[in-house]
């Protein structure tokens, strides 16, 4: 079943149920997967709620209840807020923002889970996206800010070691900025 509490340019309730079958199948989903398109307020109160963070997000998975996972495959949440403003910050439709998130949703109601699976989810949500021509994910948008913090690290300690010091050499200080850095 699919609500909009908040309606999205361009994206019908028949698209959007079309869209989630698919990506059910794909994902290797058993059971009808229910998708609420809200508002960030909504998706903030269940992130308070369910997850004891009280800020908005963009989107939510709640598995079934013990019992129901014959039938029901779990729940997905999405800011239609968030959405529209992710899409006009990266360039694509709306539609395609809902999808994404609802892909994302539905990859770890089928079990992914992208903060300690190695990058498996990240593997299947760019297979995925690419089956169903969505632009990037979730995943892929947050990697570029771990990588630069990785680059950042490494150039540190690489501009930290020591190079081989000829007999007398003074070893080069460290800049004031690499300090900083080090402290606690």
């Amino acid at each position: 079943m699919i609500i909009f509490r908040k309606r999205v340019a361009g994206l019908s309730e028949a698209a959007l149920e079309r869209f989630v079958k698919r990506a059910c199948r794909a994902a290797g989903v058993k059971g009808a997967v229910d998708v609420l398109v809200t508002t960030s307020r909504e998706l903030q109160a269940l992130n308070d709620r369910f997850r004891k963070r009280n800020k908005a997000t963009d989107v939510l998975s709640f598995p079934p209840m013990p019992g129901l996972r014959n039938e029901l495959a779990g729940d997905v949440a999405i800011s239609a807020e968030i959405a529209n403003r992710s899409a006009r910050q990266l360039g694509h439709s709306v539609a395609q923002e809902i999808k994404i998130l609802a892909l994302h949703g539905i990859l770890h109601l089928a079990g992914y889970d992208h903060e300690n699976d190695r990058g498996r989810m990240a593997r299947k949500e760019m297979q995925l996206r690419t089956l169903f021509s969505l632009p990037n994910g979730l995943i892929e948008r947050s990697a570029p800010a771990e990588n630069l913090r990785q680059q950042r690290s490494r150039r540190f300690y690489a501009a930290d070691r020591q190079a081989p010091r000829k007999s007398g050499e003074a070893r080069p200080e460290r800049s004031r900025r690499a300090v900083r850095a080090t402290a606690p």
